[in-house]
């Protein structure tokens, strides 16, 4: 009989409730058990759709359960570094949710201990496995494009006034869009390209009293390759999300992945026979020369499913696979982050080092 993995989760607020507990909960072997959790709002919603679910109101209970294996971290960014080195002291593997930590050295601290206790410790990539990463990834190793010469993606929200008491908005350590979203477009393209040679970047607060980051421009420098990552708040009329340009052609891709929208409906992977699959009016464009021949067309999106990324962490624990979103790659993500922000601080290209 397969080992079930009981999970211990610590926060329910956006992410937690959102990302993680019904993501959790369609992966067999794992049993979501406790939730740490003391706003009552959260708290109902928990007692409805988690009913076997123990609610705690301190994180100590969690850590201090002999029975949770892993604990999965989704609180804000402030707090990863301490409730992840508390839950690595205490002997269990955890996942903590983008962006990993504030600072390297908080990353290479927990990596350290990690490796010292023996313990699993990844980040929520999920993005790695939404609908446009994974059509891009097969359209990257196809060759199709020839060799490619830039990569640009976005990620542009409509959001004209400040969220009240939102702690992404307020002029905290690891808050503002860099780390948000940001932390996501330098995963992705870590995932495809592997490091840069040196970044750019232009990091701005475009609204009016905001107090954190809501716009930036990164460009990572690669040998021939020109990689942008962008992302805004005051775009209202979105362009493509990816592009894709190599010597043979270009792929151009419209639209986010399915996903975000129905876990906020409330909807899970549980749910839906066909989840994660995107309407055919959100497939990319491909339009290259192919044996002699020039194609315009279609691509059929591949399916997402942000499960696959805790499948993985199930395997990885019993011992059946490997790793896929490691703890370094997380660090460097992190990397790439304050790099950036010292370029566009200094305003001017920065060579990076790990």
């Amino acid at each position: 009989m397969a080992k079930t993995i009981q999970v211990g989760l610590i926060g329910f607020g956006m992410a937690g409730r959102v990302f993680h507990a019904p993501i959790i909960s369609s992966v067999e072997g794992l049993q979501l058990t406790m939730i740490r959790e003391t706003k009552a709002p959260n708290i109902s919603i928990i007692k409805n759709n988690y009913p076997q679910v123990t609610i705690v109101n301190d994180a100590e209970a969690i850590f201090e359960n002999e029975a949770i294996d892993l604990v999965v971290i989704a609180t804000p960014n402030t707090s990863h570094f301490s409730l992840a080195k508390e839950a690595l002291s205490a002997g269990k593997a955890v996942v903590v949710d983008k962006p990993f930590t504030i600072t390297t050295a908080e990353a290479d601290e927990l990596i350290s201990l990690a490796e010292k206790q023996h313990l699993l410790l990844s980040v929520y990539h999920n993005r790695r496995f939404d609908s446009t990463t994974k059509t891009a990834k097969k359209v990257i190793d196809s060759g199709v494009l020839g060799t490619l010469v830039e990569y640009e993606v976005h990620y542009d929200r409509f959001r004209n006034t400040l969220r009240k008491d939102a702690w992404r908005e307020e002029a905290l350590p690891g808050s503002g869009i860099l780390y948000d979203l940001g932390a996501h477009l330098i995963d992705q393209a870590q995932y495809f390209f592997g490091l840069p040679q040196a970044v750019y970047a232009d990091v701005r607060i475009q609204r009016k009293d905001a107090k954190a980051t809501d716009h930036f421009e990164v460009v990572l420098h690669y040998n021939h390759l020109k990689v942008t990552l962008k992302a805004g708040m005051l775009v209202r009329e979105t362009g493509p999300h990816m592009v894709l340009y190599g010597d043979k052609g270009s792929f151009v891709k419209y639209g986010m992945d399915v996903q975000e929208e129905a876990l906020k409906a409330g909807l899970s992977p549980k749910d839906i026979p066909n989840w994660g699959e995107e309407p055919a009016e959100l497939w990319g464009t491909l339009n290259t020369d192919f044996n002699n021949l020039h194609v315009i067309g279609k691509v059929e999106s591949e399916r997402g499913d942000y499960s696959g990324y805790y499948a993985n962490i199930y395997k990885a624990m019993i011992g059946e696979e490997q790793l896929l979103v490691t703890p370094e790659t997380a660090r460097n993500t992190i990397r790439i982050i304050e790099v950036a922000m010292e370029s566009s601080e200094e305003k001017r290209i920065v060579p990076f080092t790990k």
